[in-house]
């Protein structure tokens, strides 16, 4: 008698569920714009794979950039941390806070464990956001907002433990690209300063909707354990975007702006160029830039 009334509760429920959902079919499916660069990502095992990036050691919230329609969401649910989405596309935030619970009803959807934000994520502050806990950060990123995503995790490492997320492979090569390397730059210099930076795997076109027409990669940041630098901040930044700027060029002709005197050109490292310096090296250059009154 027990196990029929179960079975009875169980399927009320599944055909309660699939009712609902026929009822919302307006919003069971979001288009992606183009002019927000959505790019919705179909393949499950990547999905999961992404969400596996991060290790879950050392905060208690995620934040998931641009979930679309959740197909990241739902394996990052399945992890203790609570999961707090941002999106500015009102049809997803829609679709999230309405449909998607009902579509996963096995998953903790519950205000405590998974919260959906509108809004966009670049003008938000992290620090408010979660009371200056400790959050992870991933996701599908938008091609065309990718690297100021990265300066903001820069911006606000303090309280940024990990992050992983899906880059333009170019992108994302370029960040986790060691020095000696002609895609070593200024996002690779500055993103490895405070983070040891793994690039995971590449993804094809075809898995996502719509396609895009270069593949992407997946890459995981973890902060260093000591992410302050030695030198002053603001001049090392300033040192690495202006020797990059001139990148075929030796420092010494690179960073003439600094008004350099004849005695700190004779230091060797001025007759390197940029792509040969470690991000060790462009400290080390950086105090000596400082150490003559720059």
């Amino acid at each position: 008698m027990v196990l029929k009334l179960y079975r009875n509760q169980k399927l009320c429920q599944f055909l309660a569920v699939h009712l609902l959902l026929s009822l919302k079919n307006i919003i069971v499916s979001v288009k992606a714009k183009k002019h927000l660069g959505q790019h919705f990502l179909t393949d499950e095992s990547i999905a999961k794979n992404i969400a596996d990036a991060l290790t879950g050691s050392d905060y208690n919230h995620v934040l998931e950039i641009g979930p679309g329609m959740g197909v990241l969401t739902k394996y990052l649910l399945q992890r203790k941390p609570k999961i707090t989405a941002i999106e500015l596309d009102r049809a997803s935030v829609a679709y999230l806070n309405e449909t998607f619970p009902l579509e996963h009803i096995k998953l903790d959807t519950s205000k405590n464990h998974f919260e959906v934000i509108e809004g966009d994520f670049l003008k938000k502050d992290i620090q408010e956001m979660f009371n200056k806990e400790q959050v992870a950060i991933i996701g599908n990123f938008p091609y065309n907002i990718s690297t100021q995503i990265v300066f903001k995790a820069i911006e606000y490492r303090e309280f940024v433990p990990e992050f992983a997320g899906m880059f333009q492979k170019e992108v994302a090569m370029r960040i986790a690209e060691k020095e000696g390397s002609k895609v070593y730059g200024i996002l690779s210099v500055l993103t490895q300063a405070f983070f040891d930076v793994e690039y995971l795997f590449t993804v094809p076109p075809n898995v996502f909707n719509p396609p895009p027409k270069v593949d992407s990669g997946v890459i995981r940041f973890v902060r260093k354990e000591n992410y302050t630098l030695p030198v002053d901040e603001k001049l090392f930044f300033r040192v690495v975007k202006t020797a990059f700027n001139q990148r075929r060029k030796m420092l010494r002709s690179s960073l003439k702006s600094f008004n350099l005197s004849d005695s700190l050109k004779e230091d060797p490292i001025f007759t390197k160029r940029p792509e040969q310096l470690s991000v060790e090296s462009f400290i080390s250059l950086t105090q000596k830039i400082a150490d003559h009154g720059i």
